[in-house]
């Protein structure tokens, strides 16, 4: 909520188009790798709790999986073809539906405790 609240305050303030649109590649920057420590985080967790194959049998590995590799793609185009910002955006975009799914997911551990 602060990213899409900050870069319509900063401009109406008054700042120079161009040091927006810097703050903005930032701020998401910041997000995406945020992002990024957090689904490594979660995919620890659930090698520990599950296992290594549940990276690919279990929907929350294959999840985390599509989380990492959008952040892995985000950070590559933005280093090596900046100019594809719809790429860049279509990225940002699967981590955020990922993020979303994930959160639907019973956590791990859990759902094996409920099956027995």
């Amino acid at each position: 909520m602060l990213y899409f609240g900050l870069l319509p305050t900063l401009a109406k303030v008054g700042l120079a188009p161009l040091l927006v649109e810097d703050i903005g590649k930032l701020v998401a920057s910041l997000l995406v790798a945020f992002a990024a420590f957090c689904a490594g985080l979660q995919v620890l967790v659930l090698v520990q709790a599950e296992g290594l194959r549940s990276l690919w049998r279990d929907r929350r590995g294959q999840l985390l999986l599509m989380a990492l590799l959008a952040c892995v793609v985000y950070f590559a185009l933005r280093m090596l073809l900046p100019e594809l910002m719809r790429w860049q955006l279509l990225c940002y975009l699967l981590l955020g539906l990922t993020g979303m799914l994930l959160v639907l997911q019973p956590q791990p551990g859990r759902a094996r405790r409920a099956r027995h």
